[in-house]
């Protein structure tokens, strides 16, 4: 078991994703800037929107423990970074620092293996080809996108698209990509 400070929002992250984030809070500066320094790893953890502050269940089980690849100093004059998902952690224990950051006690989860996309998923691939196309600032997150796997393109739909959070949460915690997958599959499909 490994201890981790939780970087909480309602964005969603999973391993080989991207994400920009704007730092302002007292407690999320320390946090980067110790992990920065070496001092701690942290992980992005997702927020139930559907129970109060208190709740123990506030802060949902899965989280991504990920990386800094970029720093910037933002035109607000706030600090920007780019991240990248490393690993699902599941959170065990947390409790909170004095100035209110959360840290977890966590255990590993095995990453989707990367797999050929099957044919059938073909419709998913142009859906998110066109998504990329029409969204630059998705686009910059991913300038070498990588349709020919099934895990890369599950994650990416999770992380993108509005749904439940229980719901995202449930389908990255399936052994395999293919549940999620599937599901999206038949979703566009109805919409169609």
């Amino acid at each position: 078991m490994k201890q981790l400070a939780l970087f909480v929002l309602n964005s969603f992250i999973l391993p080989g994703g991207r994400m920009r984030l704007r730092v302002f809070e007292p407690r999320y500066v320390r946090l980067i800037s110790e992990a920065s320094a070496g001092k701690r790893d942290f992980a992005m953890a997702q927020l139930n929107p559907y129970v109060s502050q208190s709740h123990a269940d506030r802060i949902l089980p899965l989280a991504t423990r990920v990386q800094i690849e970029d720093f910037e100093q933002l035109d607000d004059g706030l600090l920007g970074i780019t991240i990248a998902g490393v690993e699902k952690v599941q959170i065990i224990k947390r409790w909170q620092e004095a100035d209110q950051l959360h840290i977890a006690e966590v255990t590993g989860i095995d990453n989707w293996p990367a797999q050929q996309i099957s044919t059938e998923y073909q419709p998913l691939v142009q859906q998110m080809e066109k998504l990329l196309q029409q969204y630059p600032a998705l686009q910059q997150l991913y300038p070498c996108p990588n349709y020919a796997d099934a895990a890369w393109l599950a994650s990416r739909y999770l992380e993108i698209l509005p749904m439940q959070p229980a719901l995202k949460q449930q389908l990255a915690l399936q052994s395999s990509p293919a549940p999620c997958l599937d599901s999206l599959q038949a979703w566009l499909s109805y919409q169609a």
